[in-house]
């Protein structure tokens, strides 16, 4: 039987940083080794292709960067 399983995310806050520059971050991946790196946006951009050869998933919260016009 195949397992299955599920990766639950919590939201990033202020207090979460980049790990390249210590900015407020925005990305967080997880990795298939089980870690984690958190990124800014502009880093997060900057590596994402990369990222995506070793996550497994990719929270990308950037959009929150973008105020709305409502």
């Amino acid at each position: 039987m195949t397992e299955q399983v599920i990766l639950e995310s919590t939201p990033l806050n202020a207090l979460d940083r980049c790990d390249r520059c210590g900015a407020q971050a925005y990305v967080r991946a997880t990795l298939v080794t089980g870690g984690e790196l958190m990124f800014c946006a502009h880093h997060g951009k900057e590596y994402a292709e990369k990222l995506k050869a070793v996550a497994v998933a990719i929270q990308d919260d950037s959009e929150r960067l973008v105020e709305s016009k409502n």
